[in-house]
């Protein structure tokens, strides 16, 4: 196969994967970013801007009581066509920002694979080991766009939205059984549909709901469309007028074929433990590492430098007086402030305190400042050094290589069971019986002859 052709042997391999090829660790891997990933999509009910979304695929999708879809909608308990269920799940899941990442790419995997491939398997029948293959195609395909289009891309671009278009295409192909012909033309047609600009973080606007909901829904309809004989370009991703060309300055087109079927990408995939963007993790986690150890309240720190990465002043650094508690999720001030005062940066903290008088002092005490060692090291590892001053004078130095979540220092099932719970609970979208239902078939998704719904429909 000539690498000079990258779309096609990404497209081949997408196609011709097979659940035999992969490792069984890698499976399993697989079975807990989707237990994560249910988490989340149940905890976006309730939210304004989801509940618009879904509002709306279930008015188009042309479906009552009398004649229901074939597809679920984890918000509403009800269900609509695939396209339609694709997008209100993935915004759904997406809001709480709990939702997985891959760290290289810097790319939400789980926001953009699970929702088309269920909706897909659900319409079609397909068994849950077709679901599990179809999830981990739709991962190693997103996670290496992601990593191609690079960092130039993301400082403009919501790659979970442009990558996330040949993530979905890739799971709901595989479903499919798109021939390799036939995956690369739905790639073309995703790829070509790809968007998702970051300027939605200056105004507190919903887009990144949207970007989700798009990126599921259109790749999942480019892969449709290409069973159905509707071409796409076949060099969407490195031609002369494909992604790379329009969205990025240092593509790297090795990237997209990266040690395909040896290097698993979906294994390196981290999980989220504090309820904000990704960004901010590390810096928590540093901050939390120098309290813990020195017995400090947040009353003692005067102030908090972070030492970070180019990508994180670019996503955080519009953000400096958070009106809403989504756009809160993406200031480095609060997510610290929150940490100092309440060791967590949970669900609950966020709705509750992000605009407490002493919140929003602590934040204006916390500044970013760029570090050469972090920044080389970025995107492959997400580190972070802190300096703590304390009132009495006192400078703590933290550093963080691994946050809690990182697949070096990554949550237990047990932990992942827990965190799903509590979504759960948070949203009131799943009773805990109904949560523990869900669960333990996913846990054991596999066995499952013929994907139906996850929850009992209303």
């Amino acid at each position: 196969m000539s690498s000079a052709h990258l779309s096609r042997e990404l497209a081949t391999f997408a196609s011709q994967l097979n659940l035999e090829d992969v490792p069984a660790e890698v499976i399993e891997r697989a079975e807990d970013l989707l237990v994560d990933w249910f988490g989340s999509a149940v905890a976006g009910k309730g939210a304004r801007a989801v509940e618009i979304i879904t509002q709306f695929a279930q008015n188009m999708g042309g479906f009552d009581d009398a004649h229901k879809g074939p597809s679920e909608i984890i918000a509403s308990r009800k269900t609509s066509s695939p396209f339609l269920a694709a997008m209100a799940n993935a915004a759904a899941s997406h809001v709480v920002e709990q939702d997985d990442l891959h760290n290289s790419s810097v790319f939400h995997p789980a926001t953009v694979v699970f929702p088309p491939a269920l909706a897909c398997a659900q319409a079609i029948g397909a068994s849950g080991k077709e679901f599990l293959l179809a999830a981990i195609a739709g991962y190693e395909v997103g996670i290496r766009v992601g990593e191609f289009l690079g960092r130039s891309h993301y400082k403009i671009f919501h790659t979970t939205s442009t990558a996330g278009t040949l993530a979905a295409a890739a799971a709901v192909g595989r479903l499919l059984k798109l021939n390799p012909e036939q995956m690369l033309h739905a790639f073309g047609s995703a790829g070509t549909q790809s968007a998702g600009l970051w300027e939605f973080l200056r105004d507190a606007a919903d887009s990144k709901q949207l970007h989700t909901a798009h990126a599921a829904s259109t790749g999942l309809m480019s892969a449709y469309i290409a069973q159905a004989g509707f071409t796409g370009a076949q060099h969407i991703l490195e031609g002369k007028q494909g992604l790379a060309a329009g969205m990025s300055s240092d593509a790297d087109p090795s990237k997209l074929t990266d040690r395909l079927g040896s290097r698993w990408a979906i294994a390196e995939t981290s999980f989220k433990y504090h309820a904000s963007c990704r960004h901010t993790h590390p810096a928590a986690d540093a901050l939390l590492q120098v309290m813990l150890s020195n017995h400090l309240h947040a009353n003692d720190i005067a102030k908090v430098e972070t030492f970070i990465h180019q990508g994180a002043i670019d996503v955080l650094g519009p953000v400096t007086d958070p009106s809403t508690v989504h756009q809160s999720k993406f200031s480095m001030g609060t997510v610290l402030a929150l940490v100092a005062h309440y060791q967590f940066a949970g669900l609950q903290e966020f709705d509750k305190h992000f605009r407490d008088q002493a919140i929003c002092a602590f934040r204006d005490r916390v500044t970013m400042t760029l570090d050469p060692e972090v920044d080389a090291a970025y995107p492959q590892r997400w580190t972070c050094k802190v300096k703590v001053h304390l009132h009495n004078g006192q400078i703590l130095d933290g550093r963080i290589d691994e946050p809690k979540g990182d697949p070096g220092n990554t949550l237990t099932r047990a932990e992942l069971t827990d965190k799903a719970m509590r979504l759960a609970a948070y949203s009131k979208g799943a009773s805990p019986e109904e949560m523990q239902k869900a669960i333990d078939r996913l846990w054991n998704i596999r066995k499952e002859v013929k994907m139906g719904p996850l929850l009992p429909q209303a």
